[in-house]
This record gives C-alpha cells, structure tokens and sequence, in this order.
C-alpha cells in the first residue's frame, strides 16, 4: 500500500517537473517586419525559442541543444506557432495567412534580422553548444498580392506566446510598438480608416476612465436646467480640448513626474468639485474649464501610444479622437441628467451624493500623492 502511495506521488512530481519545463514565459518581444513588393508581401518573424511550449528540443550530452535534429522540424514548428498566427488584408480583401519559405535559428546577441532573407543563414554550426531556451527562431514568410501600392492591414496575433506579449513591428518608415492582441493594424492607414478608429478609442476611453466619469457626474448630480448643464459642461470640453490637442503635438512639460501630477489634480478636481456641490458656490463653468485644461493632459497620456496608428494623418486623429471623447461624454452627461430628472434628487440627496464622491476623490488624491512624492524623495 505504501509502495504504490509512493509511486504515485513520484509520478505526481515527475508530471508537474514536465510541465514547468516549458511553462509560458511571462515577457515576450516579438519581432516584425513586412515588406510589399511586385506579386508578393514578404513578412520575417522573430520570436523567442522558449515561447514554443509545446515543442521537445532534442538535447545532446551536457545539456545542449541538438541543432542539426531540431533544423528540419523548424518549419513545422514555425507554421504551428507563428505562420499560422498572423492574417493580412489587402484593401478590403482577405489574404489569409502567409506561408513559411525558410526558417533558421539565431543566437540572442545575433543582428543580422533586418538582413534574413537576404543570403544570411544560421551564425553557428550544427555542432555549436547551445542551449535552446537561449536562441531566437527566424521565420520569413511570402503571401501573393494584388498590387504593392494597396493599403495593407495585418494582425500579427502573437500574443499567445506569452503572459505579456510586445510586438514591435515595422512597414517601411512605419514602426508600430502592440502590446498583447492589438487587433487589426492598418499599416498605412486611409484618413477615413485612422479618423475611424480614433472617434472608437476616445469614445471608450471616456468610459473606461472612473476618474473622469466622477467629475462629470459633479457636473451633472445639482443642476436642474439642462441649458446650465450645457454651458458647463462646454466649458470644461473647451478646456480639456485645447490641452488634449496641445499636449499629443508635444507641447507639454516632458518630465517623469508631470503625468503623476496631472492624476493628483484630476482627482482635486473631483473633491473640488463634489465640495462646490455641497456649499453651492457659484462661476461652476470657469472651474470646469480650467479643470478641463487638467483632464486633457490626462486624455493625452491614454492617446499618446495610439497616435503611432495615426499614420500620416495626426491632425485629423486628434480631432477624431476628440470627437470621440465629447460622443461619449455626451451620452453620460445625458443619461446621469435624464437619470437625476426621474429621481427628483433635492437638495439633501445632491448633498449626500456629493460628499460620497469627494471621498472616494479623496482618498484618490492621498494614493496619487504618495506616487508623486516618490519622484521627489
């Protein structure tokens, strides 16, 4: 009984061993780079070798990798992990997936990528002592096309190789940072397509921001005539619209602890503001405009890493996205009004309301501000 007890949990440990040596690695860096030509799209793909989790690397004594067994599986290997990942589009129309022409390994310290596909082969022998967990595998691939001027989408879908997946991939003067599944990139975007997408991002930005749908509520939870509301909350659009625009074009302070310091005052904001409720002071659309000067260099932060989906039509994706924040502001401002209006909240709710909302602001503000000391210390 003990025999067979002891047995089982031998085979217990020996199966969870397996597992944990090729467990999913939490931080990976893909390489991308695609090139348009005549009758082809040409797409090289540099992952890491221990992202293939489902892989056995054949090993020779002392624990180094057997090269010359692992070569010719690498094209399956490379089809299964990679090739079989990626979908393009040209225009409007579908491509599918691009299929491997030739594959290779290379060593972490190797910089000869942008050259693969050229004549450059694997930097080391069959016989070389490597260990696999330490090795890149390059995969180039090859896709007809219509015509190499057509405007090309693709998504790279490598964010299964790891826990955290950052793929920086390149079209010509383009280079595009993703972060996990990023969707389809349009990689030379129409202006219709970047005004598209960017009136999409503002529109759920406004409402995945808690912070900003907090102040907004501010605006909304006293006021009883919705041609006040308008006129309030107008201001505070003019004012996060010029620093928004203001601070994408680089017109803002670049230090490490400005954006800290724009949360702090985002979260005063919605204390000064919830206050104001509470005592009813007066001049509310000046404060909302220069509080909006402050939730614009917020907005900022959240579009900054999007403009590189802009391509050449900046201008016209900041408005975009502008346009989009205001459609989803005016869709929370209208319900929370709409919302008070069936309620009938007096003034004892508005105060009661307000007071909830100045503490959580509150106790944002004592967080943000022990982040922003940090920078000081």
């Amino acid at each position: 009984m003990m025999a067979g007890l002891q047995w089982k949990w031998l085979g217990m440990i020996a199966i969870v061993c397996s597992l944990g040596a090729h467990e999913i690695p939490r931080d990976v860096k893909v390489e991308m780079w695609l090139r348009a030509s005549a009758g082809k799209m040409t797409v090289a793909v540099r992952v890491p070798l221990k992202a293939m989790r489902d892989v056995v690397f054949p090993e020779v004594a002392g624990g180094y990798l057997d090269v010359e067994k692992l070569e010719p599986r690498l094209p399956e290997i490379a089809t299964t992990w990679v090739s079989n990942a990626i979908l393009l589009r040209e225009g409007e129309r579908d491509l599918g997936r691009p299929q491997v022409v030739e594959t290779r390994l290379a060593l972490q310290s190797d910089k000869t990528f942008e050259a693969f596909g050229r004549g450059v082969k694997t930097a080391f022998g069959s016989e070389a002592r490597v260990v696999w967990d330490q090795l890149w595998l390059d995969v180039l691939m090859e896709i007809p096309v219509g015509d190499a001027a057509s405007r090309f989408a693709v998504r790279p879908g490598m964010q299964g190789l790891g826990l955290q997946v950052l793929t920086v991939l390149r079209f010509g003067e383009r280079a595009f940072e993703l972060h996990g599944d990023a969707g389809w990139v349009e990689l030379d975007p129409s202006w219709w397509g970047a005004f598209r997408r960017f009136v999409v991002l503002g529109f759920w930005h406004i409402l995945d921001g808690m912070d900003h749908l907090l102040f907004l509520l501010c605006l909304v939870i006293p006021v009883k005539q919705l041609g006040r509301l308008v006129w309030v909350v107008s201001a505070f659009t003019v004012g996060h619209s010029l620093t928004l625009i203001g601070a994408a074009l680089g017109l803002g302070p670049d230090v490490l602890w400005f954006p800290a310091l724009v949360e702090l005052l985002i979260a005063a904001s919605i204390v000064w503001m919830a206050l104001e409720n509470v005592f009813e002071r007066g001049g509310r659309w000046v404060v909302a405009a220069l509080f909006g000067l402050v939730h614009g260099f917020g907005f900022s932060f959240a579009l900054r890493e999007s403009l590189q989906f802009a391509g050449s039509h900046l201008i016209s994706s900041l408005v975009a996205f502008n346009v989009g924040v205001e459609l989803g502001q005016l869709l929370v401002v209208g319900l929370l009004w709409g919302l008070f209006q069936v309620m009938k909240l007096e003034r004892l709710g508005v105060i009661v309301l307000s007071t909830l909302v100045a503490h959580t602001g509150w106790h944002w503000m004592l967080e943000r501000w022990e982040m922003l000391a940090k920078y000081w210390r």
